[in-house]
């Protein structure tokens, strides 16, 4: 039998490849078990305290997210006014446009009745009318005044085709921040339902994880919290603001105390980090970027050791976090989901900058 038809010959397994195909499968099936289990059941033995680190890194990440999830909302609505914009003037200047071909053609309705010959008549009759009027020759063949017409009925149409293709590439820009939405939207509930998953492990008096009142807390930790929002703005804090604006955004925000903390909300009742500074300047009558790594950039930079109450401070490498210094090394911010608008020390976070705005 000719050797092109013979069955090759499997070759056995040497004892050092079976043991690796062996290991490489119990690896492979302790991790096909780990995924199955999911987060909650990867690490069944962590304590309160490790539970809190977990939880917290993951509120750090998702709050990244979410500046980043603002930020592409908000260029996402620039873009769509953009775009109604264009497409608006388009039709506007369409129907101008329509407005000007119609003389043409009543013009040679008129030179067709009495015998003239009017290359409008072809103008009017074309199904690419633009085609027609780029003739170089049509001025020459027509009146002064139709000429001057069509000249502006040419422009028209190079000036709506721009419009258009105008209107095209900004649709295109919004859709890619459409989906930079919906990427980063899938991004922060990811990591917020795993911590929710982590919480779910503790008892409820270990759920506030909050840093003055997380795991380990006093109940007088926890119970000074609540009076956070009793506080009256005329206790002395906006009384110490360097102008009237500075004290409107910090009356803002001690009215908000005990809101809730809501991803991508702004208030009025509930808001994220930079939501809540921007919706309390926006009642002194200033107005903010969205996202925390452009609010920084929205003022006069400033040293920690020169803080004033109405100043903007900022935590972590990558300016994630901002709350509203109120004095005396505090601020008012939106922690994270385990917490509401509260007061807080302004060093229970990593310091990354300060601005003032008013």
């Amino acid at each position: 039998m000719p050797a092109a038809h013979r069955k090759p010959r499997q070759r056995s397994l040497s004892g050092s490849t079976v043991r690796t195909a062996a290991t490489l499968a119990l690896a492979s099936a302790a991790t096909a078990t780990a995924f199955d289990g999911g987060a909650a059941h990867a690490e069944p033995n962590l304590t309160p305290a490790q539970v809190k680190a977990k939880v917290d890194k993951l509120y750090q990440e998702a709050e990244v997210a979410t500046e980043k999830y603002n930020g592409a909302k908000e260029k996402a609505g620039k873009a769509q006014k953009k775009v109604d914009a264009l497409q608006d003037e388009a039709s506007r200047r369409t129907e101008a446009l329509n407005s000007q071909r119609q003389k043409l053609g009543a013009a040679a309705a008129e030179q067709y009745r009495t015998g003239g010959v009017d290359p409008t008549v072809r103008l009017l009759l074309s199904s690419a009318p633009d085609r027609y009027l780029d003739e170089a020759a049509l001025a020459e063949r027509v009146g002064t005044r139709q000429a001057a017409t069509i000249t502006r009925v040419r422009k028209e149409l190079r000036e709506i085709d721009q419009l258009r293709d105008h209107a095209d590439g900004q649709l295109s820009e919004l859709r890619s921040k459409q989906k930079e939405l919906r990427q980063q939207k899938k991004t922060v509930t990811a990591k917020l339902g795993e911590a929710r998953q982590l919480l779910e492990r503790l008892a409820p008096a270990d759920r506030t994880l909050d840093p003055a009142g997380g795991p380990g807390a006093s109940a007088a930790d926890r119970a000074s919290r609540s009076t956070d929002r009793a506080a009256s703005p005329s206790a002395g804090a906006p009384s110490k603001a360097p102008n009237s604006r500075a004290a409107s955004a910090i009356a803002y925000a001690y009215d908000a105390l005990g809101s809730p903390y809501v991803w991508g909300a702004t208030g009025p009742s509930a808001f994220d980090c930079s939501g809540l500074t921007q919706a309390a300047y926006r009642a002194a009558g200033i107005s903010l970027p969205r996202t925390t790594y452009a609010q920084i950039n929205a003022g006069q930079r400033v040293a920690k050791s020169q803080l004033q109450p109405g100043d903007l401070v900022f935590f972590y490498s990558g300016i994630s976090h901002v709350g509203l210094y109120i004095g005396d090394g505090k601020m008012i911010h939106a922690p994270n989901p385990s917490a509401p608008v509260r007061i807080a020390p302004i060093d229970e976070m990593p310091f990354a900058g300060a601005t003032r705005v008013a």
